[in-house]
């Protein structure tokens, strides 16, 4: 049965991306599903098993697997269902994993690994000085200098995070589409909230940016990835490269790394 590559998989709070990368480090296959923690390792298994069976991926043709998570209960699930369902020892990426990029941060452990394989991603393909956006459950905004070696960064509530936040203390509120409104200056509530929460959010980056910018200086690259990074990116000039599959590139890059290939 011949070998079609790895499969990379970053648990967040709210979806988990998983994805084939093959021998050339292309994202072969990719997919979205919501992060639920009552759900049992058989039950990821049963939908994970599901979607590379129709792609006619079977798990004998799995080089290996490879996990970034930032729900520790969870960890353990993934690292079950490998064992059991495809036969794979998971490379589990933690602040000690050789990745390549040096941390500098005050306690490297307290740094997510989605944000380690993201600055792997970026560092190896772009070098620095470099920001990196990652729009998910939280907006993070992570630094590399000119060296490629991981300074830190910034942490606000994502963009549905502080929708729901407003929702739920606001009574007169109601949840409205996110989407681009017709103006800034909103005409009804529907459009004062898009307009809120869209350029709202297209000002805080453009501010952390620019504050970035200061301080790494004029040569910094911008690479923006998660779920509303091309919304937001549409609407600020800031952004140079939108790339959904940056953390999965990353995460193969360390796999390769630390199993060789």
């Amino acid at each position: 049965m011949a070998s079609v590559g790895v499969l990379c998989l970053d648990v967040g709070n709210t979806n988990i991306v998983f994805g084939v990368i093959g021998a050339d480090g292309e994202v072969l296959h990719q997919w979205r599903i919501a992060t639920d923690a009552a759900r049992m390792p058989d039950e990821y298994a049963v939908i994970m098993l599901s979607l590379l069976h129709h792609t006619g991926i079977e798990p004998g043709q799995l080089d290996g697997m490879a996990i970034s998570s930032v729900v520790p209960s969870l960890t353990s699930d993934f690292i079950k269902l490998g064992r059991r369902y495809l036969d794979a020892e998971p490379l589990v990426i933690r602040a000690d994993t050789p990745s390549g990029l040096n941390v500098l941060y005050d306690d490297p452990r307290q740094v997510g690994a989605d944000r380690i394989v993201n600055c792997v991603s970026v560092k190896e393909r772009f070098g620095g000085p470099a920001c990196v956006i990652d729009f998910g459950t939280a907006t993070t905004f992570d630094a590399l200098d000119a060296a490629g070696d991981y300074l830190g960064g910034a942490i606000a509530p994502g963009v549905l995070i502080a929708a729901e936040a407003l929702y739920s203390r606001a009574a007169r509120l109601v949840k409205v589409e996110l989407s681009r409104p017709p103006a800034a200056v909103g005409r009804n509530t529907e459009q004062s909230i898009q307009a809120g929460m869209l350029y709202g959010y297209v000002g805080l980056v453009e501010g952390l940016v620019a504050r970035f910018r200061n301080e790494l200086g004029e040569g910094m690259r911008v690479v923006a990835t998660g779920g509303l990074a091309d919304m937001i990116a549409a609407e600020t000039p800031v952004i140079e490269l939108v790339d959904p599959t940056l953390t999965l590139d990353g995460l193969y890059r360390i796999y390769r790394r630390n199993r060789g290939g």
